[in-house]
């Protein structure tokens, strides 16, 4: 459902996205799981994104990506950019996952 009067700010684009982007593979948010590296609000509607994957040749970023970009558009408003970058340094790794994505993959 579209929300064109929610502002955008980098913390409402991160909980957006958390609570609608999954893993597609792991079933978890990619916020939780620390695949998302930064969020700068470049104007009224445009939000770009760096993000990484759990592995470099990862075929799945497309529909990641297209997801964010579907979620944002949906919340904020049809006539929102969402530019995602995918980087790999720094690698990922397990530590970045939050508490509860450690305990929902057994990390604990």
């Amino acid at each position: 459902m579209s929300d064109a009067t929610a502002e955008m700010t980098i913390d409402s684009v991160r909980e957006c996205i958390r609570e609608n982007v999954m893993d597609p593979e792991l079933g978890i948010n990619v916020v939780d799981l620390g695949l998302l590296y930064d969020v700068e609000i470049k104007d009224a509607n445009h939000v770009y994104l760096e993000m990484t994957l759990t592995t470099m040749g990862c075929p799945l970023y497309d529909l990641i990506e297209q997801e964010a970009q579907r979620v944002l558009m949906a919340h904020y408003g049809d006539d929102v950019t969402v530019d995602v970058e995918f980087v790999f340094d720094p690698p990922w790794n397990p530590e970045m996952m939050s508490e509860d994505a450690k305990m929902e993959l057994g990390f604990f």
